[in-house]
């Protein structure tokens, strides 16, 4: 497993729209569609890496703490599933159910949106306000597996309360940390 870093998307910048398979329902999902009324959080994931492994659990509890909050969040997943299975459409919505996301877990297939987003690793985390402006990327928390820091989502918890009380967001941002994503 390579450890790759974020590439760190300047901020500001506007979200680049989708419209994706989520692999739960078989239904497309814009970004325009599924945004959040007070800011969005935009997750590159998979199912093999052991890094997203290691936080499922508190992207869930995440997503359930902040959508009554007006801040929606979306999975995405850009690994060609044909090299790792693993990371395949029906492994998504499986591990989707297992981990109880209650937000949609998109596929992109042919990797543009990573692109757009210039995501490079699992995790890679987005925060866009509610004009989809980039106010936050980098890591969830300073956690890892096998590093013994509890998992608690701290960094990016820290810009939505952040966001929700109209305080500044420091540009002073830690890359996330793991596995590259598998491009075709």
């Amino acid at each position: 497993m390579a450890l790759t870093p974020s590439n760190m998307l300047p901020l500001g910048t506007q979200a680049p729209e989708f419209k994706l398979k989520n692999t739960v329902d078989d239904t497309f999902v814009s970004l325009t569609s599924a945004k959040g009324i007070q800011g969005t959080v935009i997750m590159f994931i998979c199912n093999h890496c052991p890094f997203v492994k290691h936080v499922n659990s508190q992207l869930s509890q995440l997503a359930k703490d902040y959508v009554s909050k007006g801040i929606n969040c979306i999975a995405i997943s850009s690994n060609d599933a044909k090299n790792y299975p693993e990371d395949s459409p029906v492994n998504m919505k499986t591990n989707a159910i297992e981990n109880d996301f209650i937000f949609p877990y998109l596929y992109d297939d042919n990797q543009e949106v990573a692109k757009a987003y210039d995501a490079a690793c699992t995790p890679d985390f987005y925060v866009f306000d509610k004009d989809l402006k980039l106010i936050y990327r980098g890591q969830l928390d300073d956690s890892r597996p096998g590093n013994d820091i509890p998992v608690t989502g701290n960094d990016i918890r820290g810009v939505l309360e952040n966001l929700l009380n109209d305080k500044p967001i420091s540009d002073i941002q830690k890359p996330s940390i793991g596995c590259n994503i598998k491009w075709k």
